[in-house]
Parts: C-alpha cells; sequence; structure tokens
C-alpha cells in the first residue's frame, strides 16, 4: 500500500515537470512593441521650401553722365538720409589733348562762326531798319485813313507790310541766337583738360534717394562709368519680405493670406503671411535634372522689426507655408497604420494582448493623420508593427526591456 502511494506520488511529480517543460517549450513569446497613446492636438499640413528675404523697395542711384567716378564716400551698411547724404561723385569725362590738325580745325571752326555771327547781325540791322519804316508807313497811313484821304486799302497793305517786317525782326534775332551757340560749341572744341582744376567742385554730387542704409555698392573704387550705369542700391532693411521658389502646383494650392513659419534664418522663428503669387512662373531644372515649373511666392512678415534685427537683405530662410490645419484633431502616427484591403487598420493594446482595429485617417502630413473614426483618445496603439503581429498576439512594451 505504501509502495503504490509512493508511485502515485512520483508519478503526479513527473507528470507536472513533463507538463511544465511542454508549458515553457510550446507556450507563445509575447511580441516586444512600442506603444503610443492616441491624443488630440493641433495638425497642421505644411509645404516646406527655402527662401531668401529682400527689402521691400530698393532704390538704384545711376551715373547721371559718362565719367570717372570717384572712390565711394559711403560704405554698405552706412546709414543715410535722402537728399542730404551724399553716396557717390561722379566726375564729368576731361576733354582730350588737340593735335595741330585737329587745332587748326577747331581754330577754323571758331572763325567760321563768328562770320557766321556777323552775318546774322547785318542781317538784324537791317530788318530792324524795315521794321522801323514799316512801322513809321504804318502809322501815317493810319492817319491818313482817319482824315479820309488814304483809302482801307493802302492800309490794309501797310499792315500787311508792317507784319512782314515784324516777322523778318524775330527771324532775325532767332539766327542771331542760332550763330551764337554755334560759336559757343565752336570755342569749346578748343578746351583741353587743365591741370589746375578745383577737385572740389569738379565732380557730380549723388544724393541718398531714400533714408536707409546702403545695401550694395558696385565697385568701391574709382573706376570709369556711362551713364545710367548704377553705382549703388540703398533701401530700408527694416521693411523686408520674403521669397520662396515654389512648384507651380504647390503655388495654386495656397489659401489666401496663407500663415508660414520662417526658420533656419539664424534666430528664433518669425511669422509671415501669404502676400501674393507672382503671375509668371519659370522653367527651373533641379539638382536631379528634372525640368520643373517654377514661381516666386511673396511673404509679409508680421513678426515685428525689434524682434528680428538681425535679418537682413537677400538672407537665406525656411518656410513651412500651412496649407491646412485644425485645432483639435484627433492624431494618429502614420507609423502605426497598415493597409487592410481598401481601408486602414491599427493594432490597439488591451493589457497584454492587441486587437486589431479599422480606422478611417482623414488628412495627413508627413508624421501624423487625422483618425475620423475607430479610436478614441486615451487608447494605446502599436507603432511600427511586425509582420507576425496577429490580432489577439500577445505583447509586452519594449520599455519594460
Amino acid at each position: 500500500m505504501a509502495q503504490t502511494s509512493r508511485n502515485i506520488i512520483l508519478g503526479l511529480i513527473g507528470a507536472g515537470i513533463v507538463g511544465g517543460l511542454m508549458f515553457v517549450t510550446f507556450r507563445p513569446e509575447p511580441v516586444p512593441v512600442d506603444l503610443h497613446t492616441v491624443e488630440t492636438g493641433h495638425f497642421e499640413i505644411t509645404v516646406d521650401v527655402d527662401g531668401t528675404t529682400r527689402v521691400v523697395e530698393v532704390f538704384e542711384v545711376s551715373a547721371p553722365i559718362a565719367g570717372l567716378s570717384q572712390r565711394s564716400p559711403v560704405r554698405v551698411g552706412d546709414a543715410v538720409v535722402a537728399g542730404e547724404t551724399v553716396v557717390a561723385l561722379v566726375e564729368p569725362i576731361s576733354p582730350g589733348l588737340l593735335d595741330a590738325r585737329a587745332r587748326l580745325q577747331a581754330e577754323a571752326s571758331v572763325s567760321e562762326a563768328e562770320a557766321a555771327l556777323h552775318v546774322a547781325e547785318t542781317e538784324r540791322a537791317r530788318a530792324r531798319e524795315d521794321h522801323v519804316y514799316a512801322t513809321s508807313h504804318f502809322e501815317r497811313t493810319s492817319a491818313l485813313v482817319e482824315r479820309g484821304v488814304a483809302t482801307i486799302t493802302r492800309l490794309e497793305e501797310a499792315q500787311q507790310q508792317f507784319a512782314i517786317a515784324d516777322a523778318a525782326l524775330e527771324a532775325a534775332n532767332a539766327r542771331i541766337a542760332q550763330a551764337q551757340g554755334g560759336l559757343r560749341r565752336a570755342q569749346a572744341a578748343l578746351v583741353e583738360t587743365s591741370g589746375d582744376d578745383d577737385m572740389g567742385n569738379c565732380c557730380v554730387s549723388l544724393m541718398s534717394p531714400s533714408d536707409g542704409v546702403v545695401l550694395d555698392i558696385d565697385e568701391v573704387s574709382a573706376r570709369p562709368v556711362t551713364a545710367g550705369e548704377r553705382l549703388l542700391t540703398v533701401g530700408d532693411p527694416t521693411r523686408i519680405e520674403l521669397v520662396a521658389d515654389m512648384l507651380t502646383s504647390d503655388a495654386v494650392g495656397l489659401p489666401n493670406r496663407a500663415r508660414a513659419t520662417v526658420e533656419r534664418w539664424g534666430g528664433a522663428p518669425l511669422e509671415a503671411r501669404l502676400a501674393y503669387i507672382e503671375p509668371a512662373a519659370r522653367m527651373k531644372v533641379s539638382a536631379l535634372g528634372i525640368e520643373e515649373q517654377r514661381v516666386d511666392v511673396i511673404f509679409d512678415i508680421e513678426t515685428p522689426a525689434n524682434d528680428r534685427r538681425d535679418l537682413g537683405h537677400e538672407f537665406a530662410v525656411y518656410l513651412r507655408v500651412v496649407t491646412y490645419e485644425e485645432a483639435d484633431a484627433l492624431l494618429v502616427p502614420l507609423s502605426a497604420a497598415f493597409r487592410v484591403g481598401d481601408g486602414w487598420a491599427v493594432f490597439r493594446a488591451d493589457g497584454n494582448r492587441v486587437t486589431r482595429v479599422p480606422v478611417t485617417l482623414g488628412a495627413r502630413n508627413g508624421r501624423f493623420a487625422v483618425a475620423e473614426s475607430g479610436l478614441e483618445p486615451g487608447m494605446r496603439i502599436v507603432e511600427h508593427p511586425r509582420d507576425d503581429l496577429t490580432d489577439g498576439a500577445l505583447i509586452e512594451e519594449r520599455t519594460t526591456f
């Protein structure tokens, strides 16, 4: 009897050991997973582009005449006042030296101009005498007509002669002025460069066209310039706008007065708003060799100037332009969603097991999607689910390892 009881106990112990070994051998291992708690938050879709800054209104200072631009009296960054600060000096071109032949030709031109002036003065003297005679004849005829001695016809003839003499005198005066101008022009050809010119009075001083600072100087040192050639630019650095080079397909989808965040300029993020989209696009070749149609999109900076004092003209910036946003959206990481047929699903954590839950996703950006149905705030879902994770599988959160 005692032997039988012992055998039964030993058998039970052996069966328990075998059963334990089999349970340990064939029990399912929990799958390590990363869990994310579903929450509501601000959701936005952005178009991220590179851009540059530019002063809203840039004034160019150009040479009014051909000559020699003197060394710039200002430097880049100097403050200037409209109509007061001298920003450039241009010395007119000095006349060249005359050789013997050119001097003789110029002196002959002067003699010719003097003769022409003398002829014009002689013609004016003759015209003046004719005018005196016509005036006196007209006055005598008028007196005779009043006394009834002369006819109206004679008065009309005298009046016509007076008008002709008056016009001839005016033409003679005009020829005098013309001859005088020709003489001055001929005399100017004899002017040569003088080494004792007063350099303080030789140059044309150009004033700043606007308040602000000097943005750029084409050439600091003295150099020859032509009329209309740009010398420098002036602008107000506190009035800055942003220019973003965007694909036309992205630009046409921007909402009116779209909000943008300006980053990577060297300071705290700035706020900006869409001002306008330029009407003409252009073709550019990307770094990958793809032809793209791009257009400049202009943004106004809304951050006060005191908070961006270090931001200047043609600085590089990075813009995140908001095309869609929701204030209280139920956010689901895109890394947690996977395709099931034509729909989407996630694995919801219920204790130490998961349940596959179908969800409806709305708008999405690079990280999150808006869950329109299937989930509630506070639920925990699996991020980056493994291919072998199935409905009802045993899980263990990775942070417990």
